[in-house]
């Protein structure tokens, strides 16, 4: 087995490689603005540090949100394209399950990423491969009562100290994280999600309601 994870569905640029025992090369950078191009490099930068080329590849590992729209799909078109091309399965994994399971914490806790427009991306765990609640996007005071005294970890809840007092770090998803995960949960027979990205909510660029129509003469 070699899965090749990837994630961008918050502004961490993050790549791993797992061998079916554990992470044999990886690779992280913060830049929200350039996901687009730091990916394929990144991808490139983990095989060569492996001494392994794409061909090597047996499956891909792929964070599929909640994210922001941008983002997001610069990693899940990514993962498909390889999967068509190498011909080998695309598993999807949720970035807040990467999160928690990066967190390692024992007892109820939360995962919250930034969402922007002042509200994050989060979700309830029972521990960190367990998850109680459905992703969801809210505002920070909106959730208070639901996360009431309960550590947290993301960055959203590092943001929102108000509302998560016990906040702390991973601040952002590890492909690392992700591709343990995944490989422990195939290789206990379970079944990953689609390769299909969580948005929870439209996004940010809009066709305009009242532009003109150029018709050819």
């Amino acid at each position: 087995m070699l899965l090749l994870a990837l994630d961008t569905a918050t502004p961490a640029v993050t790549v791993a490689l797992h061998d079916g025992d554990d992470v044999i090369a990886s690779s992280s950078q913060v830049d929200a603005r350039r996901h687009g191009e730091l990916l394929l490099p990144a991808i490139d930068r983990v095989l060569g540090e492996a001494g392994l080329t794409m061909g090597a590849v047996t499956g891909i590992v792929v964070g599929i949100g909640p994210g922001p729209y941008t983002g997001l799909r610069v990693g899940l078109m990514t993962a498909d394209t390889f999967g068509l091309a190498l011909g080998v399965p695309v598993h999807g994994v949720c970035t807040l399950d990467g999160l928690a399971y990066a967190a390692d914490l024992e007892g109820p806790f939360v995962v919250a990423t930034d969402a922007r427009r002042k509200e994050v991306y989060w979700a309830r765990y029972a521990d960190s491969r367990t998850r109680l609640t459905d992703p969801a996007v809210d505002r920070p005071a909106d959730i208070a009562g639901q996360v009431a005294g309960l550590p947290a970890v993301g960055a959203g809840a590092l943001l929102y100290p108000d509302t998560f007092p016990r906040a702390h770090e991973p601040e952002h998803v590890s492909a690392a994280a992700l591709a343990r995960l995944a490989a422990e949960r195939l290789a206990a027979g379970e079944e990953l999600p689609a390769p299909r990205p969580l948005y929870l909510r439209r996004p940010d660029a809009q066709v305009p309601k009242n532009y003109k129509v150029v018709t050819p003469k």
